[in-house]
């Protein structure tokens, strides 16, 4: 079945950095767009970034100079890069795709960021 597992969420400093993974199965992952959503406590959830099957990128504005998001198709991964993390960036941030009109999350990771 279509299934996305996100890794790599904890916590680190205000100024640290975190690597986010999604590893994705189930479906032809080269050939789909993927996303990367967070939800803060107590707020709506908020798209991250998204990078299309053919490698072009968005950073949405609150990441945008910070965050870089990546694939590799032959390891069936999408990766979210996040630098100079603020306490702001806490958050449970998921992995998405639509796969055949489906909408697909992964169970999300985690990340908080504090002193």
């Amino acid at each position: 079945q279509v299934q996305l597992v996100e890794s790599g969420g904890g916590l680190v400093q205000p100024g640290g950095s975190l690597t986010l993974s999604c590893a994705a199965s189930g479906f032809t992952f080269s050939s789909y767009w993927m996303y990367w959503v967070r939800q803060a406590p107590g707020k709506q959830r908020e798209l991250v970034a998204s990078m299309s099957s053919g490698g072009d990128t968005h950073i949405f504005d609150s990441a945008k100079g910070r965050f870089t998001i990546s694939r590799d198709n032959a390891k069936n991964t999408v990766y979210l890069q996040m630098n100079s993390l603020k306490p702001e960036d806490t958050a449970v941030y998921y992995c998405r795709a639509v796969v055949r009109g489906v909408d697909v999350w992964g169970q999300g990771t985690q990340v908080t960021v504090s002193s």
